[in-house]
């Protein structure tokens, strides 16, 4: 029988910090002298091993962005988003091409309301021993209205969201457009934080390896629908190709 759930770890789970909320909290990013299981170090970014790892049956790594603990996809330089995705990617298919695992889950939470505990920017890249996540996935998931295009990749605004509402995608068919993939994701996470969702300031990032292609998308994150908890039923806004005129003058 397939794996069906993940299996949260909650005696590890008391133990992790929270600076999200809590911005008392003494940020353990920011100390890099205590880092420990450091796997590679890019400049000011840090692969290393999860220090808190709750979820069991997996193999739990972290991506630093960057030395700044108030810094965001949203501000950094083109430079570093281009240096950002190329390593997070390069880690991702490495391990997926490991052999070691069933799949390997790349993402970002961003925010109060996105699952992360720590302020600090990282990304996580994770090995899942027993599960592979292509099989909660459609190709639906990723059917979307264009909102710019070139070469090899394009964003979209999808018509058929996972969870509902406003999910964006980006979606790279030539491995050489990766820079361009990065470009769009800041774009599309200045939008979120500063037309979309400027109150709850929150955001992820999910990324897909489907039908040769890499997918990532870009997802506001509010309080969650009673629908989709109750009855996994997701919903769209009536309003998508509003959205898409008003992200184009400020961006395209």
């Amino acid at each position: 029988m397939a794996q069906t759930h993940l299996h949260f770890n909650m005696h590890i789970g008391k133990k992790k910090p929270e600076s999200v909320i809590n911005r008392e909290t003494a940020c353990p990013f920011c100390d890099r002298g205590s880092l420990t299981d450091v796997l590679e170090q890019r400049g000011s970014m840090i692969w290393l091993m999860n220090k808190f790892p709750v979820l069991q049956d997996t193999h739990q790594t972290v991506l630093i962005e960057s030395e700044e603990c108030n810094g965001d996809w949203s501000t950094y330089s083109r430079e570093h988003v281009h240096a950002l995705l190329s390593f997070g990617v390069e880690k991702w298919l490495e391990m997926e091409r490991s052999g070691s695992f069933r799949s390997v889950l790349f993402f970002k939470n961003h925010g109060p309301y996105s699952g992360g505990s720590i302020r600090h920017p990282h990304m996580q890249i994770v090995g899942l021993t027993g599960y592979d996540y292509r099989s909660q996935v459609k190709d639906s998931d990723f059917m979307g209205i264009t909102i710019d295009k070139e070469a090899g990749v394009s964003c979209t605004l999808s018509t058929h969201p996972r969870a509902g509402f406003f999910e964006y995608n980006v979606i790279l068919e030539d491995l050489d457009r990766l820079p361009k993939m990065a470009e769009y994701l800041q774009i599309l996470a200045h939008w979120i934080l500063h037309h979309v969702n400027p109150r709850n300031q929150s955001y992820n990032f999910f990324f897909y390896q489907w039908k040769e292609k890499l997918i990532a998308k870009a997802i506001p994150r509010f309080v969650t629908s009673p629908l989709y908890v109750g009855y996994t039923i997701p919903q769209v806004a009536n309003n998508l190709d509003e959205m898409i005129e008003e992200m184009r003058r400020h961006y395209f």
